[in-house]
């Protein structure tokens, strides 16, 4: 199934993050300016009820990941990442609590809200970290529309190997305003990078 696929690929060997290539700027010498803007979309919870997608409150954050569970590519190496960010943001105090999680299915025909509560249970999340979908193809696109992030199905064949989706890595850091203030993609998957970025977004003065 979609979830004991993604459960093989990502808990019982996760791929590694990929390794440091600079050392990243202090927190404080840099800004964050907003890259573009999103609304918090209505989906679909692991658990099976409706609920904003990011459900930011004031001083606090999201990192959001675009995934789907038959990937066996970038996907893996997505939940990975925030699997190693959930552990550290669990273990600083001046992130713990303010930053939400999010992993996004784009594909809801295949990965039901009870697959994703498989995988959720899978990963153990130490903090605040939610998987959610949508009713149907349909109903993802405006969100993929709204954050940039590109999902072409590809046929594989008829009546053996399912359909690939083919897009690129990306994960968004959001404030509470909804306002996008990086995207990371393969390249950038650094967790110092996303801790220093985390901090320096919550430790702007309101």
């Amino acid at each position: 199934t979609a979830s004991s696929t993604a459960r093989s690929t990502v808990i019982a060997e996760p791929p590694k993050v990929a390794p440091a290539r600079f050392e990243p700027p202090p927190v404080g010498t840099y800004a964050l300016p907003e890259i573009l803007s999103v609304d918090d979309h209505i989906l679909t919870t692991s658990e099976g009820t409706e609920a904003p997608m990011l459900g930011l409150g004031p001083g606090e954050a999201a990192i959001v990941s675009f995934i789907y569970l038959s990937c066996g590519e970038a996907c893996p190496l997505a939940t990975a990442t925030l699997h190693e960010l959930d552990s550290q943001i669990a273990a600083d105090p001046e992130l713990k609590g303010r930053v939400q999680l999010v992993s996004v299915s784009f594909d809801p025909a295949r990965d039901t809200p009870e697959s994703l509560a498989a995988l959720r249970t899978g990963l153990r999340p130490q903090g605040r970290w939610r998987f959610v979908t949508a009713a149907s193809p349909e109903a993802i696109a405006p969100v993929l529309t709204d954050y940039g992030q590109d999902a072409v199905w590809i046929p594989q064949g008829s009546g053996h190997a399912p359909d690939r989706l083919r897009h690129v890595l990306k994960l968004f850091l959001v404030d509470a305003e909804g306002a996008v203030r990086n995207i990371y993609s393969t390249g950038f998957l650094d967790l110092r990078i996303l801790m220093n970025d985390l901090r320096t977004v919550l430790g702007e003065p309101a």
